[in-house]
C-alpha cells in the first residue's frame, strides 16, 4: 500500500460508505473536492481509507447537519483543530442564516395558511383569482429584498392584526378620496390633495418603517404589475393605475 500510517484498519470506499452511511458517490465527490481523500492506495490503485480519515469524515457530517456548505466545511476541517475563534465566527454566521431562513419559512408559513383559508371559505376561492395570489408571491421576491421582506412580516406581526385590518380599511378610504380628485382634475398642488398623499405615505410607512429602499420597491412593483396587483380589488385596474400615476406627481410636486 501507499501511504504513511502503517497501523491500525483499512476500509475500502464501499466498506467506509456502510460503515459510515455515506453513499459511495459522495465519497467519490468529497475525494474529487479534495474534503475527505483517501490516505492510501494499493499498488493497484483502489482506495484504502485509515482511522484518520474515518475521523475527518466525521467531522464533515457533523458539520453538514449544521448546514455548513461544503467549501466553509473543507476551511474548518483544514484548519488548525484548536482555532475556536475561526469556529466560532463560521457558526455564528451560520446561526444568522439560519435565523433568515426561519424568518422566511415563517412567513411562507402565513402565506400558506392565508390561501388554506380560501378554501375554508363558505365559497370556493375562484381559480383565477386563487393563482394570481399565488404569482404574487414570487413577484414579491422580484422586487424585495429577503431581508425587505422579512423586515415587513416582522412589522405586520409586531402591529398585530386588529392594526392591519384599520390600516387597510383607511387605505381603502384613502383610494376613495383621492379617486374623486383624480376624477376632477384637481390640481396636484392643492392643499388637501398634499395632505390625503401624506397620510397615504405615512400609512405605508407604518409597515416598511420609512425605509426609503422597501418604499421605493413597492412603488415599482404597482407600477409594473399594477392590473395584476388590482384584481380583487372593487377598483378596476386603469383606475388605479391612474391613482398610481397621480400619487406620483402630488410627491413631485411638493
Amino acid at each position: 500500500m501507499i501511504g504513511n500510517d502503517t497501523t491500525g484498519p483499512r476500509w475500502t470506499i464501499g466498506e467506509l460508505a456502510r460503515a459510515s452511511g455515506v453513499t459511495v458517490r459522495t465519497l467519490y465527490h468529497y475525494d474529487e473536492i479534495g474534503l475527505v481523500r483517501a490516505s492510501e492506495r494499493t499498488a493497484s490503485g483502489h482506495r484504502r481509507y485509515t482511522r484518520r480519515d474515518l475521523h475527518r469524515l466525521y467531522r464533515v457530517r457533523a458539520l453538514r447537519t449544521l448546514g455548513l456548505s461544503l467549501e466553509e466545511i473543507g476551511d474548518v476541517v483544514d484548519g488548525a483543530p484548536d482555532d475556536l475563534p475561526a469556529m466560532r465566527a463560521v457558526l455564528d454566521a451560520q446561526l444568522e442564516e439560519l435565523r433568515r431562513q426561519g424568518e422566511r419559512i415563517g412567513r411562507i408559513t402565513q402565506q400558506v395558511r392565508g390561501l388554506l383559508r380560501q378554501f375554508d371559505g363558505e365559497a370556493t376561492p375562484d381559480p383565477d383569482q386563487f393563482m394570481t395570489t399565488l404569482e404574487m408571491i414570487s413577484v414579491l421576491d422580484g422586487y424585495f429584498t429577503q431581508e425587505q421582506q422579512d423586515q415587513l412580516a416582522r412589522r405586520r406581526a409586531e402591529l398585530g392584526p386588529a392594526a392591519v385590518e384599520t390600516a387597510r380599511t383607511r387605505w381603502a378610504g384613502l383610494v376613495g378620496e383621492l379617486l374623486a380628485h383624480v376624477d376632477a382634475g384637481t390640481a396636484v398642488d392643492d392643499a388637501g390633495v398634499r395632505e390625503l398623499v401624506r397620510e397615504w405615505d405615512a400609512l405605508g410607512s407604518a409597515f416598511h418603517s420609512g425605509d426609503r429602499q422597501t418604499e421605493e420597491a413597492a412603488r415599482r412593483m404597482w407600477q409594473d404589475h399594477g392590473d395584476d396587483l388590482s384584481r380583487g380589488l372593487p377598483w378596476p385596474a386603469e383606475r388605479m393605475a391612474a391613482l398610481v400615476g397621480y400619487l406620483e406627481q402630488v410627491r413631485q410636486a411638493r
